[in-house]
């Protein structure tokens, strides 16, 4: 019943002659109107940025390439990474052991 009051309201012509929900209708168009003008100029200045930035790179890209200290980089994440599975493999030994620890105090209280 309140669903059809509502849109009753909505969509009735008022004393102008103007249903109530064209001015929001309206706002709405403009907005998206304004939305699409602006996403278009910003997505072809991006594209312009972005060709600028391409043949930039092209042009500079072996002799920043050439700067990367890709030998550290390598061993700075086999350290890390043999770290990593270290402590992994603590972990994991530390787990097995209170495991079997609650496993024979279980045993114990059944009496097995």
């Amino acid at each position: 019943m309140a669903l059809g009051v509502g849109t009753t309201l909505l969509l009735r012509q008022g004393p102008r002659g103007e249903r109530p929900l064209m001015p929001i209708l309206r706002a709405a168009g403009r907005g998206a109107k304004w939305a699409g003008v602006t996403g278009y100029e910003g997505a072809r200045i991006g594209a312009k940025a972005g060709r600028r930035g391409a043949s930039w790179v092209a042009d500079k890209g072996e002799d920043l390439w050439d700067r990367v200290p890709a030998e550290e980089i390598g061993e700075s994440i086999g350290e890390f990474l043999e770290e990593a599975r270290d402590r992994i493999s603590e972990t994991v030994e530390s787990e097995m052991k209170d495991l079997r620890k609650a496993i024979n105090r279980q045993r114990r209280k059944l009496g097995i």
